[in-house]
């Protein structure tokens, strides 16, 4: 889990709902320091899918748990190669999603995903 950019929480839990903060192809090094994941937007979104993912651990959900993604794209000519990413992580009952293209991201990211998982606490 990469850490956040801004003054912002990466995730909260309210009741049954797990929702996370934007997350970007941040990665981070043994040393500590950050940087986004290289090779342009298919690497940083797998990256961005795996910060997704531990946040979402952090608060005892999983990935399956997601209802709601929100996706943002600097280049929709991405999007075919985006979708075809974005069904390994996504299997079964996926869930729904808004893409919105954006001019630029934080820290020159090329994607950003936001999730919204139900997850009754276990």
């Amino acid at each position: 889990m990469s850490p956040a950019v801004g003054p912002y929480s990466p995730v909260r839990r309210v009741g049954d709902w797990v929702i996370t903060s934007g997350q970007v192809g941040l990665a981070t090094a043994a040393d500590g320091t950050s940087a986004l994941a290289e090779g342009g937007t298919i690497p940083q979104l797998h990256q961005a899918l795996a910060n997704v993912t531990a946040v979402l651990a952090s608060e005892g959900a999983l990935l399956s748990d997601v209802v709601k993604t929100t996706l943002y794209l600097i280049d929709m000519g991405e999007f075919a190669a985006v979708n075809e990413v974005w069904v390994a992580y996504f299997t079964e009952d996926r869930p729904t999603r808004s893409a919105v293209a954006v001019a630029a991201l934080p820290v020159g990211a090329r994607v950003e995903v936001e999730a919204w998982a139900y997850a009754p606490v276990r």
